[in-house]
């Protein structure tokens, strides 16, 4: 509780009665009370300090302050920069000296939204902070650099406090339905794929999350003692349809599967299907654009080249334009893979080289492909004998050996007979028949 908080009945929102009551049960910012971090360290030691928690909403800057408070067994006096000014600033130093004084004890003074304080309000605190009267704690969620008055930050540290990451915000669930003061007089029954949905849906913001599911509660039927979080409830609090957030479930990889299978066979109408169900799902139209690229390499290849440039295009019209002006770009790519000439001829060869660099033994160059730019380097005979293609009729070496000696020849790439690789399938027969005649070798 603050300083001046009485005892209240009154109706708290779940994310107030679910708050953690120690660094232990405070969910996030590993980065920051990871073991070994340095402002875990500094804790650790006692080293209670003045600071900045800069972050966006919904990260735990007003609960981690609030811990620091309980962990150090300091008071706790809270401040609004919209609300409060110079007035309540004097009263809290006010009851932190007195604090001092009587007890010995530390006051913590916790600002939000410090970033709208002006600059005389900023500079009240400078000397309370500087004789250690208090302990200042700011909240912000601006870079403190451009709103932070260079005296008043030169005070502080600044924390960077990070967006939690989806499993954390699950975390945060779970042990939010599992907390005594949440749901004391009903049991909730809630799906792994309901929790799944609202952790997605609160994109990092930890009160979101608690919010939502609150809501999803008050709007699902009680029966016998016993609510049960019902797909409707979800869709009215998410505001869209379940379907939409079935990203990280079997169905999204079988669209996708869908997708790829249906542009390797060439059926463009099936493929703008698959793509639009997959955008239609929720799912992130750049993910779509980082497979369509790799289609465009594994499943048409040098057949047509174009294929792969026009991907990396239409990948970069939907970063700079966004949806949904971008998914046109998406969709022409789609359409344009799935009608392409097909070949993985690229794809095998690939493969196939990689397991033959595994399975053989690390041969060494060839002495006459080693580069040689000292004397000492000639003369032990790297580089002699190399024949500069540039000078050789049509710039080749007919003739010419590249591959380790040991390894003798490799065909890795075998171009197919469609689009592009009809002609490359020619050049690669005319080049090999021109190396077999300077070699004397038999076709």
């Amino acid at each position: 509780m603050d300083l001046f908080d009485a005892p209240s009945t009154a109706y708290q929102p779940l994310a107030a009665r679910v708050r953690p009551n120690s660094l232990n049960e405070y969910i996030g910012q590993s980065h920051l009370l990871g073991e070994g971090r340095p402002l875990s360290q500094a804790l650790a030691r006692g080293a209670l300090h003045s600071m900045v928690l800069w972050g966006p909403p919904g990260v735990g800057k007003t609960s981690f302050a609030r811990l620091l408070a309980s962990q150090f067994d300091a008071y706790f006096h809270s401040l609004s920069a919209v609300l409060d000014g110079v007035k309540e600033i004097r009263a809290a130093v006010d009851m932190a000296r007195m604090q001092r004084q009587q007890s010995g004890k530390k006051t913590i003074v916790f600002v939000d939204e410090v970033h709208r304080f002006n600059k005389a309000q900023q500079d009240a605190f400078l000397p309370f902070v500087e004789d250690g009267t208090l302990i200042f704690i700011g909240a912000t969620t601006e870079n403190p650099s451009f709103e932070l008055n260079n005296a008043l930050l030169s005070r502080l540290r600044v924390y960077v406090l990070r967006k939690l990451e989806q499993a954390e915000l699950r975390q945060l669930l779970q042990q939010a339905l599992q907390h005594p003061q949440a749901y004391p007089q009903q049991r909730i029954k809630i799906s792994e794929e309901a929790l799944d949905i609202l952790a997605r849906v609160a994109d990092g913001d930890a009160r979101r999350a608690l919010n939502l599911l609150e809501l999803a509660i008050d709007l699902s039927p009680l029966t016998e003692g016993q609510i049960e979080v019902t797909n409707a409830a979800l869709e009215e609090v998410i505001q869209a349809p379940l379907k939409r957030f079935d990203k990280g479930g079997d169905l999204f990889y079988d669209q996708i599967s869908a997708l790829h299978k249906s542009v390797r066979g060439s059926d463009a109408d099936a493929s703008l299907y698959w793509f639009s169900r997959m955008l239609d799902g929720g799912c992130d139209p750049l993910y779509v654009a980082r497979r369509l690229v790799r289609i465009a390499s594994e499943d048409i290849g040098n057949a047509d080249p174009r294929a792969l440039r026009l991907t990396l295009d239409a990948w970069d019209v939907q970063e700079r334009l966004g949806s949904p002006e971008g998914e046109l770009a998406l969709a022409q790519a789609v359409l344009y893979l799935a009608l392409a000439p097909k070949s993985n001829a690229v794809y095998v060869a690939y493969k196939a080289c990689v397991k033959e660099v595994k399975d053989l033994p690390d041969y060494e160059v060839p002495m006459h492909l080693r580069n040689a730019p000292t004397q000492l380097m000639k003369d032990l005979q790297m580089g002699k004998g190399y024949r500069y293609a540039h000078d050789e009729p049509d710039a080749f070496a007919a003739g010419e050996r590249y591959l380790p000696d040991p390894m003798g020849e490799r065909c890795y790439y075998q171009p197919v007979n469609r689009g592009l690789e009809i002609k490359l399938a020619e050049k690669k027969q005319a080049l090999a028949q021109a190396n077999r005649a300077a070699r004397r070798e038999p076709d």
